[in-house]
């Protein structure tokens, strides 16, 4: 099976080559697609080293910051595998889980697979509360209005099946990419599957990006793509 890989950039020189080796590191075929998200650091840089150095590794480059759903609407009409990941270059989510996400789909029982920080994965970093409190107010208004029974919604670690992943035809240009995925999902009828994943979180003193403004845009979202 191939695998792509969409993994969305901005300002993540710390991390980037080390999140790179790990996923050229698991036991998959890997189509890897950077997109830089109008990066100032010296991300770009080091992207384009790697895509040198690299057959696996194909770059994309937005001029000026859009948000992290405008570079995975870039990514996914770039994919070429069997099936579509996911992958935040933060160091916050492990691909050594891949065998655990992708197995529902491997077995041929999932169209769909969210990785979810609540299942008990083999660790979790304690989250910061109140962004766990956001977290589940959203996943439960999520599902709600998708009859979903998801557990967490707004993770990064999503995997498609590639007919899946090609019509989402993501719109979105910030954080909200998460609940619009997850409700066109749900009007599609596709079969989705949860398994729990190991999560390091990042606090806002280590670069965490999601604030307030990105969970007002959330709510709005959700309902926007209910409707």
């Amino acid at each position: 099976m191939k695998l792509s890989v969409v993994m969305p950039i901005f300002n993540e020189e710390r991390t980037l080559e080390e999140i790179v080796r790990r996923v050229l590191a698991t036991d998959y075929e890997i189509d890897l697609v950077l997109v830089d998200d109008g990066s100032t650091d010296g991300s770009r840089e080091i992207m384009k080293r790697l895509e040198s150095e690299h057959d696996g590794i194909r770059c994309f480059y937005h001029e000026r910051n859009q948000g992290k759903g405008a570079a995975l609407g870039t990514g996914f009409k770039e994919v070429v595998g069997d099936v579509v990941v996911i992958q935040d270059a933060d160091l916050e989510y492990d691909p050594q889980d891949y065998k655990i996400l992708l197995h529902p789909i491997e077995e041929g029982h999932a169209d769909v697979v969210y990785g979810s920080r609540f299942l008990g994965g083999r660790y979790v970093r304690v989250h910061l509360f109140w962004h766990y409190v956001g977290n589940r107010m959203l996943t439960l208004l999520s599902n709600m209005l998708t009859n979903l029974n998801l557990s967490d919604m707004e993770t990064c670690y999503k995997a498609f099946r590639i007919d899946v992943a090609r019509k989402l035809d993501i719109q979105s240009r910030s954080f909200a990419v998460e609940p619009e995925m997850t409700a066109k999902v749900a009007r599609m009828g596709v079969r989705v599957y949860e398994v729990p994943i190991r999560y390091a979180g990042r606090d806002y003193a280590e670069g965490k990006k999601i604030g307030f403004k990105d969970a007002v845009l959330a709510v709005l979202a959700i309902i926007r793509w209910r409707f």
